[in-house]
């Protein structure tokens, strides 16, 4: 009989992205197997999951907020529901093994699997560990991280490195720097950088770069793929910067193996995800660590690369003044380039997916299977 294996977990496409990629490694090891996603009612897996093919049940679950807020008086009641909703999903669907990635719904998921003899693994994308997956640690069975000294947060019997799994078009072939330069309508001749905050996008980045439209007038050889997200066209598509020509401002990138191939340099917010493409393609990257996060953990992702010198740190209240005559400081020197590009590199790991789908597999198989 073929196995059944639960993955839950998104919220963020850091979270969605990587799940998705585990499921198509399990499946390419063991193409009967049944995957079963749980996610969090609203968020961006309940339409992700299934254009990729999977099912997906949804919880009525989200986080815990630090600030005080009414919304924290639902929180006991959507716990309650979800770990109720969750013990259900499990017993009709009976997994033989469970797997959290992260986000509001793998709490439950992971918890109740757990308490119920399932093998349960987690993975954590960041190098500063989760409240969620934190939580966890002391219940599962294996987890994967994609950090080193990650026994900072969790037992370090469980912990496997695997790296982060990234979309399957980072691991095909790459478009060439004119190819990509071509579908923008951009000279490969001439300095190109990507400039994004995420499928979302992001508020400071798009303020700093509307606040430097007359360095980038005065530098029209420098040109920018600048993607400021479908929530903030309305705020910045009409903005000077925006007009000029040597940017192209988009609401959402669907092409993004053209954009990353044609960029001299890459300027980013440093999630998980990102920084595992990033690695993945040998891309320099100056990265701009959102500070809405939890523990501020993507400064910590940023940190990670700086101490490798494999990416450059510039913090989010100085990204209005210099975020482009940082860029700028940068595309003169291609040396340096070329030395980030080099050492991010050595931090990719392709394998990643089938690692962690392998070390899945090995949990049932430990357990007897079906």
């Amino acid at each position: 009989m073929a196995n059944r294996i639960i993955i839950s977990g998104g919220g963020t496409g850091g979270h969605t992205f990587p799940a998705i990629a585990i499921a198509d490694a399990i499946k390419e090891k063991e193409p009967e197997t049944e995957i079963l996603f749980v996610g969090a009612k609203g968020k961006m897996e309940m339409e992700k999951v299934p254009k990729a093919g999977y099912p997906i049940k949804g919880l009525w679950i989200s986080g815990f907020h630090r600030k005080l807020t009414l919304r924290n008086l639902m929180f006991p009641l959507k716990l309650l529901t979800s770990m109720l909703k969750a013990w259900s999903i499990i017993r009709d669907f009976r997994p033989d093994a469970a797997v959290g990635v992260g986000g509001f719904a793998s709490g439950p998921v992971l918890d109740v699997a757990s308490r119920m003899g399932i093998p349960a693994l987690i993975q954590e994308q960041n190098s500063y560990a989760g409240a969620t997956n934190r939580i966890l640690s002391g219940k599962v069975n294996r987890i994967c991280v994609a950090y080193d000294h990650m026994e900072r947060y969790f037992p370090a019997d469980k912990l496997v490195l695997t790296g982060n799994p990234v979309r399957k078009d980072m691991l095909r072939e790459q478009p060439s720097r004119e190819e990509g330069a071509a579908h923008f309508g951009f000279n490969p001749n001439q300095p190109i950088l990507f400039i994004f905050g995420g499928s979302l996008g992001a508020k400071s980045i798009n303020e700093a770069m509307a606040a430097n439209s007359a360095i980038l007038a005065d530098k029209p050889e420098i040109q920018v793929l600048w993607q400021m997200g479908s929530l903030y066209v309305e705020d910045f598509g009409d903005c000077a910067t925006a007009q000029l020509e040597n940017v192209r401002a988009e609401a959402f990138i669907d092409r993004m193996d053209m954009a990353y191939a044609m960029a001299d340099l890459v300027i980013c917010r440093a999630g998980a995800l990102t920084i595992s493409e990033l690695a993945q393609l040998g891309q320099p990257a100056m990265l701009i660590p959102s500070p809405n996060v939890a523990e501020d953990h993507q400064t910590k992702n940023a940190m990670a690369l700086v101490e490798k010198n494999a990416g450059v740190l510039l913090p989010d209240p100085e990204a209005k003044e210099r975020i482009i005559t940082r860029a700028m400081s940068l595309l003169a020197q291609p040396e340096t380039l070329e030395q980030l590009g080099k050492n991010i590199r050595t931090m990719a790991r392709p394998d990643a997916a089938a690692r962690i789908a392998a070390e899945v597999l090995q949990l049932i198989e430990k357990k007897g299977g079906r």
